[in-house]
């Protein structure tokens, strides 16, 4: 299984499956259909509320608690619900414009699964908005 992360605006279907690991769904229209969610990648609502590196600690906790093979069944049964072994785990955070603030828990996740699995979960490159000649 191949784990890839990239934001809801930016996701192609060419790129994989698409997943949802934010604790809210999009409350805009999304051109292709999700084929699940992960549920323990996502944060709380209360941690939304916080600065980075509370929510960075309290995240990287919630992670160790469900552990490596847990978050591998999930993704898995994911992954073969939607017939891939591509997954591209979604949020809403826009990593390409720079910020001074600009962090987000998909990477965090990135980081943490590269860690404890020796995985690299690649972010997709942003792709142009389409245009009126794509």
């Amino acid at each position: 299984m191949q784990l890839f992360t990239s934001r809801y605006q930016r996701f192609r279907p060419s790129q994989g499956a698409p997943v949802r690991t934010t604790v809210g769904a999009p409350r805009f229209q999304l051109n292709y259909e999700l084929a699940g969610e992960a549920r323990l990648l996502m944060p709380s609502y209360a941690m939304l509320k916080l600065a980075e590196e509370p929510y960075r600690a309290i995240y990287r906790e919630r992670l160790e608690a469900a552990g490596v093979d847990a978050i591998r069944r999930q993704l898995k049964a994911i992954a073969v619900a939607a017939h891939t072994d591509r997954l591209v785990l979604l949020c809403f955070c826009d990593l390409s414009a720079p910020a001074p603030d600009g962090w987000c828990h998909r990477r965090m996740f990135a980081q943490w699964w590269q860690e404890r699995t020796g995985e690299a979960v690649p972010e997709l490159a942003e792709q142009p908005d389409p245009t009126l000649f794509d």
